[in-house]
């Protein structure tokens, strides 16, 4: 008889230990996830931007300023929705580079002009090869890389307006910190 009483409580305990794990899955930010290219250059590449074909530009672009890389694409939804936090980013003075992924250059000029366009400079991917060198898996993903061209954070996903505040804005400020210090002596050194 307590055998039979404990194989009715088995399926409880299971029912209890899934709902104990997926409780606990839920305070993990759905945002957060590690890339492999954390602390390292970010990738030769040579493509056009989207407003010129015969433009070809490389990873030199990214050199000597703090960038934020946005990853986006015209048919993305999530794109569309976080266009208003990137055109924010770009009032506070934030360097933006887009890299149109998977689109065509009409398609992309379109969402431009329908949502705005916070970027200094769009870089044309439609094979996904830049996406698939910074382990891109879909859009929108942010990079941001500090002045010697090194990604220092990756976001996944949509920015939302407290991931400005908590997150990129504050990041943004802790590496331009060198790059600022460095230049203030180079400064020093000339006088």
């Amino acid at each position: 008889m307590n055998l039979r009483r404990l194989v009715l409580f088995v399926p409880l305990l299971v029912v209890v230990g899934l709902g104990a794990f997926l409780y606990q899955r839920l305070d993990d930010d759905p945002y957060a996830r590690d890339s492999a290219l954390l602390s390292r250059p970010f990738p030769e590449f040579s493509l056009s931007t989207l407003s010129d074909p015969q433009a070809r530009i490389d990873a030199s672009l990214l050199k000597g300023q703090v960038s934020l890389v946005n990853v986006w694409g015209e048919w993305c939804p999530t794109c569309k929705h976080e266009m208003p936090q990137l055109l924010d980013l770009a009032d506070r003075g934030v360097r933006m580079i887009g890299v149109d992924y998977k689109d065509t250059r009409a398609k992309g000029h379109e969402f431009l002009e329908e949502f705005g366009n916070p970027f200094s400079l769009n870089i044309f991917d439609p094979d996904g090869t830049l996406g698939f060198d910074l382990g891109v898996y879909g859009a929108p993903e942010t990079f941001l890389v500090d002045a010697e061209g090194v990604i220092r954070y990756h976001h996944t996903g949509y920015i939302r307006p407290e991931d400005i505040r908590d997150v990129i804005m504050p990041t943004l400020e802790r590496i331009a910190e060198p790059a600022a210090a460095d230049n203030k002596s180079r400064n020093e050194a000339r006088s």
